[in-house]
């Protein structure tokens, strides 16, 4: 796999649209425009169902889920993956769903501007590849996590629960769902898992059609047939459950219109205040969705990259991300990021470029203007049944397993803590707490590389013997503030030596604890009137003794790169404390 894209030009942070660019530079074809139109069109009949399905579980209306991936679609055309597909995810549940409980449609919209904002900022300061450094454990965890919660809040609409309140957390909703499990509707459990059945076969009898669009469309006809013949089952579907105002009526449904511009704080007139006591809890809620959003978007164009051998600019799909989460709330999007399972059906229906996003973004449009009174008459235990199965393939009970078979015994902790923070709070405190705790064993566990060696006497990597009274004192490793105390301790034990030279040829960097270390054995050998040298200081190393007051205080220590010429000045301060 290709590694992304690493420019000289200090502004490649605000490039934008890099990868048509290139792609154009390349020639592009009526072959690639029929590719792209019709990986775009397969994309988009994936992406209809699915980002209702997403608002839904989000908490807000299902057209808003569509509009995000019209927006979020079109904007992908400034990105930097020749192949990332934008728009709702389901990652996003986890944290948009509680932002939308507690501030409504007008804080999740405030919300995505922030985020938008932020991810703007990561991608113009050319911090893309710093998403990178997140660890696997890390990911894995809190994707396996987002996938749990998503699966278990999709249970209501599965069976047809009647839960007659709002739940909050993962284990109050489990709560709930066992408190009303007598309410049961066995006509939305046989609709639900017949829609599952068919998505886990139908890719077994075809590949080529996406299982999304040919099974929600059946489902679609089928209980529209059923409701019809037997009105007593009230099966529920999306218009049964969510109307729009056109003209003073109240009309079931979602609108067959363009979205309308409206302020992102405040959509359709709803009241929202920008005071401080509102802002500050969405600026939180800003920086999870950025993060999310950051994470999952370019590991989205790193799969992309796996399969079709490109590369892709991150910083230039950061700015991009960042303008579709600006501009889209102002049209009734919410946040958006690049969708891994859209971007792999792209490229495995023949796209070649980012039109091929913007034809499956057109696609939707024309669907929601022409069409969506057909669409309102899914079936909302079809599409809780569609989430359950894309939870399913987000977890991957085999791939978790594995991991925690083979893995190390740290990666083990920082895993299962990660999923477990994840499912009981949130993705933010679980990537949060998985970042800072694989960072601290990452150091506990690079301190043992970090070693000091005494030599005296004889040594192999000498020409001659050691002089009793001068001790070499190699240090080998990163000298940093995990290791630098112990790396250390060992140079002053020795109270017999007079001279004691500092081998620092295996040191390829030192941070300022290594320093203070390094100055506080010097300073005690220093009392004993032991004198000290140092050998092989590499440059950074070296740069950083130089600006330190060490040296000038002690003008007496020399640094030479030769261990032999250190020897050879050691003897002579040796025969000193003789005479």
């Amino acid at each position: 796999m290709k590694s992304s894209r690493q420019s000289k030009n200090p502004f490649a942070g605000l490039s934008l649209a890099t990868a048509l660019r290139e792609k154009l530079k390349e020639g592009y074809t009526t072959a690639d425009f029929k590719a792209d139109l019709l990986a775009g069109v397969i994309v988009g009949m994936v992406a209809i169902p699915l980002g209702m399905a997403l608002a839904i579980a989000t908490g807000v209306l299902p057209q808003y889920g569509l509009y995000t991936v019209i927006f979020a679609g079109i904007v992908a055309l400034l990105g930097g993956s020749r192949f990332n597909v934008t728009g709702p995810t389901a990652a996003f549940v986890v944290i948009l769903a509680p932002i939308v409980s507690q501030h409504g449609l007008s804080g999740l919209l405030t919300a995505s501007c922030i985020a938008g904002v932020l991810l703007l900022a990561l991608g113009v300061t050319r911090l893309g590849q710093v998403i990178s450094f997140i660890p696997y454990p890390v990911t894995t965890g809190f994707t396996s996590g987002i996938a749990v919660v998503i699966a278990v809040f999709q249970i209501k609409d599965f069976f047809g629960l009647k839960i007659e309140h709002k739940t909050e957390g993962f284990f109050e909703h489990i709560h709930a769902l066992v408190q009303y499990a007598s309410t049961i509707s066995f006509g939305e459990f046989g609709i639900a898992s017949l829609t599952l059945l068919l998505l886990v076969l139908w890719p077994k009898i075809n590949k080529r059609i996406p299982s999304p669009f040919v099974v929600l469309g059946f489902m679609t006809i089928f209980v529209s047939f059923l409701n019809k013949l037997f009105p007593f089952l009230t099966l529920a579907t999306i218009r049964d459950r969510f109307s729009y105002m056109l003209d003073g009526k109240i009309i079931a449904g979602i609108p067959s219109a363009l979205p309308k511009w409206d302020w992102p704080w405040n959509p359709g007139g709803t009241a929202f205040s920008l005071g401080f006591t509102n802002i500050e809890p969405l600026i939180m809620a800003g920086v999870a969705i950025a993060l999310l959003g950051a994470i999952e978007s370019l590991l989205c164009a790193v799969v992309a990259d796996g399969i079709t051998h490109t590369d892709h600019d991150p910083n230039a799909e950061l700015v991009a991300l960042g303008i579709a989460n600006i501009i889209g709330p102002f049209f009734g999007a919410i946040p958006a990021t690049g969708a891994i399972v859209r971007t792999a059906t792209s490229i495995r229906f023949g796209a070649r470029s980012p039109l091929a996003a913007i034809f499956h973004s057109l696609f939707v449009l024309c669907i929601v203007v022409f069409f969506a009174d057909y669409v309102s008459y899914m079936p909302m235990a079809s599409l809780a049944a569609l989430l359950v199965y894309v939870a399913y393939g987000m977890f991957d009970a085999k791939h978790f397993f594995h991991c925690l078979r083979v893995s190390p015994r740290s990666d083990k902790i920082v895993l299962l803590t990660c999923f477990a923070l994840t499912v009981s709070f949130d993705m933010v405190i679980g990537v949060t707490v998985g970042v800072v705790l694989a960072s601290l064993l990452f150091i506990q566990r690079m301190s043992g590389i970090t070693t000091g060696i005494q030599w005296t006497g004889t040594h192999h990597k000498l020409l001659e013997a050691i002089p009793d009274g001068i001790m070499v004192y190699e240090i080998a490793g990163p000298l940093f503030f995990g290791a630098a105390e112990r790396a250390i301790e060992g140079s002053t034990e020795n109270k017999e030596i007079k001279v004691v030279i500092f081998n620092l040829e295996s040191v390829p960097t030192m941070d300022l604890s290594g320093l203070v270390a390094l100055e506080s054995s010097i300073l005690e050998l220093r009392s004993r009137d032991v004198s000290v040298h140092f050998a092989g200081v590499n440059p950074q190393p070296l740069q950083l003794l130089q600006k330190s007051e060490l040296l000038k205080k002690n003008p007496q220590i020399r640094l030479e790169q030769s261990l032999h010429k250190a020897l050879a000045f050691a003897k002579t301060d040796l025969l000193k404390t003789l005479i």
